[in-house]
Formats: structure tokens, C-alpha cells, sequence
């Protein structure tokens, strides 16, 4: 067994063997300049900040042999996933399924919905394409952690209080014990990200825990 004494709101201790990590939608669209984030008026800076923190606990899990799932948050090209309420709600510059500088916006396939260069999986790990928030919703990921036998879940990746928190609330209804890595995590409003976190650990873990990433690496390589 594993622990992380430093873990909020108080120790959380796993077993590596039964352990996945799930990196949430670190996509083009999301992090790069000139992808869909950029259009709806944020600054991907707040994202990119965390690539380097989440590349170190994918090489910490794949060296220690935790499954490594990364999702995608994208639509068929005939948006037959997409619900119109999803698509039409706010005034973006561009939409769903329209063309941007990388492609189609977060349509499965295109250069912008796929996964950014510097945290590219490795052949034969899981990558699932997910339509709605939430890793769960629509895609196999049920079945794939209990083909793999996970019991518990460590969490990075975007954005912390939308996709990230949706996934850990599913993971959580359904039995897994829940980790996010707090630097390994971002949003493109600091204090959503801050609210998010203060909400998954409250009450005693309601949600799940957090720590630091160097903690969970500590905690794998004793």
C-alpha cells in the first residue's frame, strides 16, 4: 500500500496495483493559443502552466504500472452527439463543430480536439472520446476499469471545476476512492478552480482527496 500523509483532508492511502490515472481533455482546443478556449475569451496560460506537473505524474504512473486513461472531450462529424442546447447556448466567436485554425472545433479526428504533444499517450493506453462532460457519460469507461480491476483513481487535466470535478462526482457515485493532484489540475478562473477543490475534499472527503503532485509521486516511489 501507498500513502500520502500530506493529502487533504487527511491521509489517503491506496494500493498502486488497483490504481488508474485518468488525465482529463488536455486537448488543443483547450490549451492552445488560437483553440476553442481561446475563443470563448480565455487565457490558455492558466492551462499550459500545468503541463509540465502533469507530464511528471504520467511518467511517475507509467513507470510504476498504474494505467494511464486520457479522455477527449469531442463530437461526431455529423454532430449527431450534440446536443443543440450544448452547441447554441453563450455568443462564442466560433462553435462546435465549425472551423478553426485547428480543424473542426472538438470534432473527433480534427488536429485541435486531440491531445497536446508534450502528454501524447503511448501506444495502447486507453483514450476515450467522451460527448458530454463527465468521463463516464457515453463512453466504455465503465467496463474498462473493472476489466483492469481499479479500485481507486488519481485525477489531472481540465478544467478542474467543469470536466475534472463532473468525472470525480461520477468516479465517486460509482464506488472508486478519488485523488485529484492539485497542481495537475487547472481552470481558466483561478478561483473556480480554488471553489472546485474546496468542494471535492469538504465534509471529509465527500467528493475525494487532493495533494500535490510530488507527494503522489513520493508516495509511488517508496
Amino acid at each position: 500500500m501507498a500513502q500520502i500523509p500530506d493529502a487533504l483532508p487527511f491521509s489517503f492511502t491506496f494500493d498502486p496495483a488497483t490504481t488508474a490515472l485518468i488525465v482529463i481533455d488536455m486537448q488543443r482546443d483547450f490549451v492552445e493559443p488560437g483553440g476553442f478556449g481561446e475563443t470563448l475569451g480565455n487565457d490558455v496560460a492558466q492551462l499550459r502552466q500545468i503541463i509540465p506537473t502533469v507530464a511528471a505524474l504520467i511518467a511517475a504512473a507509467r513507470k510504476h504500472g498504474l494505467p494511464v486513461i486520457h479522455t477527449r472531450e469531442c463530437h461526431r462529424p455529423d454532430l449527431s452527439d450534440l446536443p443543440p442546447a450544448k452547441r447554441d447556448r453563450g455568443k462564442p466567436s466560433l462553435r462546435i463543430g465549425d472551423l478553426g485554425p485547428m480543424g473542426r472545433i472538438l470534432i473527433a479526428g480534427e488536429p485541435g480536439a486531440d491531445i497536446v504533444p508534450e502528454l501524447y499517450p503511448l501506444p495502447g493506453e486507453i483514450v476515450l472520446d467522451k460527448p458530454g462532460k463527465g468521463a463516464f457519460y457515453a463512453t466504455s469507461l465503465s467496463d474498462d476499469l473493472a476489466k483492469l480491476g481499479t479500485k481507486s483513481l488519481i485525477f489531472a487535466g481540465v478544467t478542474t471545476e467543469v470536466c475534472v470535478q463532473t468525472t470525480m462526482r461520477e468516479a465517486n457515485d460509482r464506488g472508486f476512492t478519488c485523488l485529484l493532484a492539485e497542481d495537475s489540475t487547472a481552470s481558466y478562473f483561478p478561483e473556480f478552480k480554488a471553489a472546485a477543490i474546496e468542494m471535492i475534499r469538504a465534509q471529509g472527503a465527500i467528493v475525494g482527496w487532493t495533494a500535490q503532485t510530488a507527494k503522489i509521486v513520493e508516495a509511488l516511489n517508496d
